[in-house]
């Protein structure tokens, strides 16, 4: 979760740091890229400060699953909208240039947030439990 807020918070800070309200398609990366940082810190913190434990009732590996499944297909739009607004032909160069890297930390967190959905799917399944935890104990 440090690395998807790290690289987040550099998707936006990137965008923000450019004339992104002239272009509409970086509205949207704004927003989702803003969007999923405050939700993401707000489970870092959650998970920091062992606040699942006092909501047992809810199912957090499964919760967890969701939205980063759900931040996957966001990040996969952001990034594709991101990609195709740049243009190296912008009257500002420095623009160009964070706009293209906020591009490229776009991607990497999408596939942060791909590699999270697939390890939450195993946590959420059981999946990867070692052979220590694995064998049965009861012998006659």
């Amino acid at each position: 979760m440090v690395a998807q807020a790290v690289l987040g918070l550099l998707v936006w800070a990137l965008i923000a740091d450019t004339t992104y309200h002239l272009h509409a398609a970086y509205s949207w990366v704004m927003f989702v890229s803003i969007f999923l940082w405050i939700v993401t810190v707000l489970f870092f913190m959650t998970y920091l400060l062992q606040l699942q434990l006092k909501f047992y009732v809810v199912p957090w590996p499964l919760v967890l699953m969701i939205f980063n499944a759900a931040a996957t297909i966001l990040y996969v739009t952001a990034f594709v909208t991101c990609a195709a607004a740049v243009q190296p032909t912008s009257w500002r160069q420095w623009d160009y240039n964070r706009r293209a890297a906020a591009s490229f930390f776009a991607c990497v967190t999408m596939i942060a947030y791909g590699a999270s959905t697939f390890f939450s799917f195993r946590a959420w399944k059981g999946l990867g439990s070692n052979a220590a935890t694995s064998q049965v104990t009861d012998h006659m």
